[in-house]
């Protein structure tokens, strides 16, 4: 019986453990996370998502603060339009993450940034032109297109020196999306040098509608891009993802084509990963029945989360002064017109609100009281020992990595019982 370690994905003359950390944010595929996966040959995934409050938390960078600040009097204001993203800051914020990512590289792997466009920031083209050049500018191995169509991209990049050099991918979730993203870039003469193909039983956002994700199935979405590729005598690697729970999964798709896989789930409750503890505990308890999708998030896609997520129904005012990542290129945001609907039903005040059907994402990212999942997240508890105080061991990176990488069938490797 095969393993993942039968298996390499290759990039020109260089070969890796065919195996991908998602890129989860805000901060939760962590610096540490992707370097683990680097270092034991695989590829790992950090995430430009809020970058400026990432740096804060890092660096001790005041991004956050000062434009909080700057933009103080706006802050009862509902017309957004006026907060923008300073470009330069959001530059540096960048390549110091990045830039401290790589310099503690260590290992025969990888680290690619995972890049959002749907972060539109009020400013969709400049902010996403900034954000790619400043990743490439502070030495990423590779950048991880998602949450949207990106045709213009590659684009935004093409004058950079490392254009050419740094591993470019994309994630779609059809054959279509593909063929639309390769046909609106071939003028350019650069093809991606990878593509995610991201199943239904993704956690986060979904490129699915939100009626129609459960007549989609991964191995054949997988099929479909592989046979296309292939009619076009495309020697593109395909990274499978969504759903890739067992080592044994992962030989499923590798054994019919896929280069690799891209894997997030069970790396929510390692040690490595930013969650807090007791939100690993949340993914831990989890029930089938717990796990939901919805149509919460701003961006306009579907989103799958812990149902007890405390983002649902939170009616917080808006925080744009501070983050305002998901404002459109005209400063609307749907979660400001959902609070403010509910604020007027409400006699003009926001105290006791409930704001069902949007959240303020930025602000509930941030503080990690958005619990988006992976349809799996109710099999972790099966991946570890429950302790007598009833709560659930963490792993470590470097144990669910060995274990994707070496296991037979659907095998879970337990950890070695903690003292």
């Amino acid at each position: 019986m095969k393993r993942v370690d039968d298996f390499r994905l290759r990039f020109g003359d260089k070969e890796y453990v065919p195996i991908m950390i998602g890129g989860m944010g805000v901060d939760i595929s962590t610096s540490e996370l992707a370097l683990e996966a680097a270092r034991l040959g695989g590829i790992g995934h950090i995430s430009d998502a809020m970058v400026e409050d990432v740096s804060d938390r890092k660096f001790d960078t005041t991004f956050v603060k000062d434009k909080t600040k700057l933009y103080k009097y706006n802050i009862f204001n509902m017309d957004k339009a006026v907060v923008q993203f300073d470009l330069e800051r959001l530059a540096d914020a960048q390549r110091r993450h990045i830039g401290a990512t790589m310099a503690a590289k260590k290992g025969p792997g990888l680290i690619f940034v995972n890049c959002m466009e749907k972060l539109t920031m009020n400013g969709p083209k400049e902010t996403l032109r900034t954000r790619l050049n400043a990743a490439l500018d502070a030495g990423i191995d590779g950048i991880t297109l998602s949450a949207g169509l990106h045709f213009g991209s590659f684009a935004l990049m093409a004058d950079n020196r490392r254009f050419r050099e740094a591993k470019l991918g994309i994630i779609v979730s059809s054959v279509r999306a593909l063929q639309i993203f390769l046909r609106k870039n071939a003028k350019l003469d650069r093809a991606p040098d990878y593509v995610i193909v991201e199943g239904p039983l993704a956690g986060g956002h979904l490129g699915f509608g939100m009626d129609d994700w459960k007549n989609y199935d991964l191995h054949t979405i997988v099929a479909e891009v592989l046979e296309y590729l292939k009619g076009e005598n495309l020697a593109i690697p395909v990274i499978a993802a969504g759903g890739v729970f067992t080592g044994g999964d992962a030989v499923s798709f590798l054994e019919v084509g896929a280069a690799g896989v891209q894997v997030a789930t069970r790396f929510t409750v390692t040690k490595e990963c930013g969650l807090p503890d007791k939100v690993k505990q949340e993914y831990y308890k989890a029930s089938e029945e717990d796990i939901i999708v919805n149509g919460v998030s701003p961006t306009g896609y579907p989103m799958r989360m812990l149902k007890n997520t405390p983002a649902i129904g939170a009616g917080i005012r808006p925080g744009c002064e501070s983050y305002g990542y998901l404002l459109d290129a005209t400063g609307n945001c749907s979660y400001i017109n959902a609070y403010n609907r509910e604020v007027n039903a409400n006699g003009g005040s926001d105290k006791g609100i409930s704001v069902m059907d949007k959240t303020c994402l930025c602000t509930h990212m941030r503080n990690f009281n958005c619990w988006t999942c992976g349809h799996y997240t109710y099999r972790l508890k099966d991946t570890t020992h429950k302790k007598e105080d009833g709560s659930y061991q963490l792993l470590t990176a470097e144990h669910v990595f060995k274990d994707y990488q070496f296991s037979t069938g659907n095998e879970v490797a337990l950890p070695e019982k903690e003292a």
